[in-house]
């Protein structure tokens, strides 16, 4: 009956959290390959305080094409303010640059605003770093990792590197209260290392971390600027003071040049059971013109003591017996006094 309510037990509700991966770029392309755009609107360095300064936003396709969508973007942060323009040259306001401020940044967020903490790469910490942090609409709830392919390639050398969640069992390399999770960046793929270290490059560590949960990765500036020979790419990073070094682009030119940069995002998607249970007893009449007369009698004789009706919809309601989604069974479901019934109904959200 349409007046007729069944309240659920805390047995006929299920939570649960389904996990979705997609890739991270636009149109769910697997791989930018060697679609690296910037903007020479936006990536402007001469003004030290222009967004240019501080990061260079990277596009799917030419910016002019009015599709085209921000994918990622990448900055260089020295500890020192080098490779950057000074904001000014007043006494006191030596080396204080965009360059600066980004290395500040990034340690904030990964060390909670510990100014001493420096970042160490397999035991060597280098002065500068490069960030490419991945739109925050692009890896919805974190990047899933053991699929990360990220290719560099300098005149003479292409280096492959993924991250390392395979080959620590999926167990992080530490956890940061505000970033979350935080893997190395090696050699190799599809989340194993080569060989038993993470350190490739001579005497400059290992080539960076990975912020799954926050969306970013960091590089080693120090093993990306060693030679081929000694497993870098010769990135040439400029560390001169207060110089429009526009350190970005080398990486930018790298990632075209290396023409495969593979990342899938992660949702988590919150979804809760419910269970109906329809009893012999319950649900076999209805309110349906074509069943009843207007007087509520029944239309048909037969349908006394032997009525017939379809399930074909399942409300559910609050607790003022306000209609709050409705659930469509894919086919009639016969009821009678002899025939019981259980409907799952799943709630995404």
């Amino acid at each position: 009956m349409a007046d007729t309510y069944t309240q659920f037990s805390e047995a006929d509700k299920v939570s649960s959290i389904d996990r979705v991966f997609t890739s991270a770029w636009s149109d769910n392309t697997n791989d930018l390959g060697s679609s690296h755009f910037s903007s020479s609107t936006q990536y402007v360095t001469s003004d030290p305080t222009a967004s240019g300064a501080f990061f260079m936003e990277i596009y799917n396709k030419n910016p002019s094409d009015s599709t085209a969508e921000v994918q990622y973007s990448i900055a260089y942060g020295n500890r020192n303010g080098k490779g950057g323009l000074q904001f000014n040259d007043g006494t006191g306001a030596e080396n204080i640059t965009s360059t600066k401020a980004i290395y500040s940044q990034y340690r904030s967020l990964v060390f909670g605003g510990d100014e001493s903490q420096t970042f160490n790469f397999d035991g060597h910490v280098p002065e500068g770093i490069y960030v490419i942090n991945i739109n925050r609409a692009r890896y919805k709830n974190a990047l899933r990792m053991g699929n990360v392919a990220l290719q560099l390639s300098g005149s003479t050398h292409l280096l492959k590197l993924t991250d390392d969640s395979v080959t620590t069992s999926g167990s992080a390399n530490a956890f940061r209260p505000g970033v979350g999770r935080e893997f190395n960046i090696v050699s190799g793929s599809l989340g194993s290392r080569l060989g038993s270290s993470n350190t490739y490059v001579d005497a400059s560590g290992s080539y960076g971390l990975i912020y799954p949960d926050a969306g970013f990765i960091i590089l080693n500036e120090d093993a990306l600027d060693q030679t081929a020979a000694n497993k870098g790419i010769a990135l040439g990073t400029v560390v001169t003071s207060d110089n429009e070094a526009r350190n970005p682009v080398k990486l930018q030119n790298a990632l075209k040049q290396g023409n495969s940069f593979i990342l899938d995002s992660q949702e988590d998607i919150a979804g809760r059971f419910y269970f109906i249970r329809v009893r012999n007893q319950e649900f076999n009449y209805s309110t349906n013109n074509s069943f009843t007369e207007d007087d509520g009698t029944l239309k048909y004789d037969s349908m006394i003591d032997n009525p017939q009706v379809y399930i074909t919809t399942v409300g559910l309601y609050n607790d003022n017996q306000d209609l709050l989604a409705v659930a469509k069974l894919s086919q009639p479901l016969p009821k009678d006094f002899t025939k019981e019934a259980l409907i799952k109904v799943k709630l995404d959200y």
